[in-house]
C-alpha cells in the first residue's frame, strides 16, 4: 500500500484510534490532515512532524457546517486535493435510555453523524470533479446489535451504515468508493478504563480470545483506500475477532 502524493483528511484524530489511522496513512507516505477539537491537536501535529511526516492539523468541531467544509478547503489549501477522507470523529454519553437527557442525544448524534454528512458532503464535489476518491466511515459493532446504555451510540453508528450504503450507490458511477469498517473491542484509552471483570467478559465472548489493536484497524481502512481495494464499495466490514458474526 502506497500512498505517495496522496492527501488523507482524518477526522477526530488528536488521540486514540484516529490518530492510528492518521499515522498509519502517513507511514505509507499520505500527506495527512489531522482534526481535534482542541489545541491538543497541534501536540499530535508536532509529533508527527518530528517523526518526518508530511501532516497539517485543522482545530474545529466538524459537526459545524462552517468547520466541515473549512477542514476540507484547508486539506486543498495545504496539500492540493483530498484523495481520501475518513470520517472518525465520535463521542459517547452513556446512560440508560430513561435517564438520557435530549443533550446526550444530541451531542453523540452530532458530532458522530451529522459530521459525518456534513465533512463527506463538502468533500463529494471535489472527489466527483477528479472522479476519484474514497470515503471511510468509522462506525461500530454496537450499531450493529445494539447496547444497553448506549441508544444514542448505536443509534449514530447504525445511522453511519446506512449513509455509507446510500454514497455508495449514489457516488459509485463516479469512481468514488465509501465503505465503513465496524470495530469491536479494541485496545484503547476508552477500553483500559474499564475494570478487569468486564474485559474478561468481553474477552471471553470473543473467539480469538484477545481485544483488538488501533494498529489492526488502521490497516484495514488504509486497505480500503488502498488501489487493491478499487472494487469494494458500500460495504461495512468487522474488525472484531469473530465477536459478531
Amino acid at each position: 500500500m502506497d500512498f505517495t502524493g496522496k492527501t488523507v483528511v482524518v477526522t477526530g484524530s488528536s488521540r486514540g484510534l484516529g490518530k492510528e489511522i492518521a499515522e498509519k496513512y502517513a507511514q505509507l507516505d499520505a500527506n495527512v490532515v489531522i482534526n481535534g477539537t482542541s489545541k491538543t491537536i497541534f501536540d499530535t501535529e508536532q509529533e508527527f512532524i518530528e517523526k518526518g511526516y508530511r501532516v497539517k492539523a485543522y482545530e474545529g468541531d466538524i459537526s459545524n457546517e462552517e468547520h466541515a467544509k473549512a477542514i476540507i478547503d484547508f486539506a486543498v489549501k495545504s496539500f492540493g486535493t483530498v484523495d481520501v477522507l475518513v470520517n472518525n470523529a465520535g463521542i459517547i454519553r452513556d446512560k440508560l435510555l430513561v435517564r438520557m437527557n435530549n443533550e446526550d442525544w444530541d451531542s453523540v448524534l452530532d458530532i458522530n453523524l451529522k459530521s459525518v454528512f456534513l465533512c463527506t458532503r463538502a468533500v463529494a464535489k471535489l472527489m466527483m470533479k477528479k472522479r476519484a476518491g474514497t470515503i471511510i466511515n468509522i462506525t461500530s459493532i454496537v450499531g450493529v446489535t445494539g447496547n444497553a446504555g448506549q441508544a444514542n451510540y448505536a443509534a449514530s453508528k447504525s445511522g453511519m451504515i446506512g449513509f455509507t450504503k446510500s454514497v455508495a450507490k449514489e457516488l459509485g458511477s463516479w469512481g468514488i468508493t465509501c465503505n465503513a469498517v465496524a470495530p469491536g473491542f479494541i485496545e484503547t484509552d476508552m477500553s483500559n478504563q474499564l475494570s478487569e471483570d468486564i474485559k474478561e467478559k468481553y474477552i471471553t465472548a470473543i473467539p480469538l480470545r484477545r481485544a483488538g489493536t488501533p494498529s489492526e484497524v488502521a490497516n484495514v481502512v488504509c486497505f480500503l483506500s488502498s488501489d487493491m481495494a478499487k472494487y469494494i464499495t458500500g460495504q461495512v466490514i468487522h474488525i472484531d475477532g469473530g465477536l459478531v458474526m
